[in-house]
């Protein structure tokens, strides 16, 4: 399990607003809506945390899905790592989510994955700018790597060997 990897005195925030959408934290209290998100766009989600990733398997239940956002829960609670779902306005539809994470290479404060279904595929570059300015406006971290998008995988590969 990681270490908290901010400063003591900051509070992470439990929720974020955009004039399109908004964040909260990820939990089991959304396990179907998340649910009904990650597998409607399983196929194309696969790789998102890397290429060797296999999340999500087509194989996945409502259960395995409930029990992963009991853990990033307790995540957020202890300070170590900070998953937020992301939803429309009306709150009735799991857009994507966010994961902000320990970085594993010391150049960096933190890494960030992010998703967003299939059906909400417009909004990507719009949610990848907002949490790109959010974590550098409100949050304590001055270099930040989403892995997969702002590094490629061959580079961020060569980053976590570097010591």
């Amino acid at each position: 399990m990681f270490e908290p990897f901010i400063p003591d005195n900051f509070e992470a925030p439990k929720r974020f607003d955009t004039e399109s959408f908004h964040f909260s934290v990820l939990e089991e209290a959304v396990a179907e809506l998340d649910f009904d998100a990650v597998m409607s766009s399983q196929q194309r989600l696969q790789g998102v945390f890397g290429p060797e990733s296999e999340w999500p398997k087509p194989s996945m239940t409502l259960e395995e899905n409930t029990e992963s956002l009991k853990v990033h829960k307790r995540e957020f609670e202890s300070r170590v790592a900070f998953a937020y779902s992301m939803f429309n306005n009306s709150n009735d539809k799991c857009l994507g989510s966010v994961y902000i994470d320990p970085s594993q290479s010391p150049k960096y404060d933190c890494e960030v994955y992010l998703w967003v279904r299939d059906d909400a595929i417009a909004l990507d570059t719009a949610r990848y700018h907002t949490v790109f300015d959010w974590l550098k406006k409100d949050w304590p971290f001055s270099k930040v790597a989403f892995p997969g998008r702002s590094i490629s995988w061959a580079d961020w590969v060569v980053t976590l060997k570097v010591t």
